[in-house]
């Protein structure tokens, strides 16, 4: 595909699809906005007392009044962000559940990885992870 300019074009789903190539990274696309549209909505829900007050009464019965997929409410139960993430979740809302269960950021970020609390923070003090390895999927670097 080309331009007026007669310079290359991407094809935008190929460009998005170059993102699946980053170990552990999900780019936040429209495609997945829509995708996960209720369950950030839910999440922002909680900025309410009265709201996060009815979450913690009952949190299946607080997640069946949102249309949310099944799967988006059992990884919303299981506090597991990374299928949340998979889902449509968008972390800056998602941090909203977090907040209401007493966790940090951080701490709620160390548990998307295969680190302790203390190995992330540390890692992450350390500079952060490296990029050896981390690079690419489909070339091992």
């Amino acid at each position: 595909m080309t331009d007026q300019n007669d310079r290359s074009v991407q094809d935008i789903h190929e460009y998005l699809a170059e993102f699946d190539d980053i170990p552990g990274t999900r780019v936040y696309t429209a495609s997945r906005a829509r995708k996960g549209y209720h369950l950030n909505q839910f999440a922002m829900s909680l900025m309410k007392p009265e709201n996060r007050e009815r979450w913690k009464a009952g949190e299946r019965a607080y997640l069946d009044e949102w249309p949310l997929t099944e799967d988006q409410k059992l990884a919303v139960l299981a506090r597991d962000y990374n299928r949340m993430l998979d889902l449509g979740g968008n972390i800056y809302f998602l941090s909203k559940i977090f907040s209401t269960d007493g966790i940090s950021f951080a701490e709620a970020c160390s548990t998307m990885t295969d680190m302790t609390f203390p190995e992330y923070r540390q890692m992450m003090l350390d500079g952060g992870r490296s990029p050896v390895g981390n690079r690419s999927i489909k070339g091992g670097f």
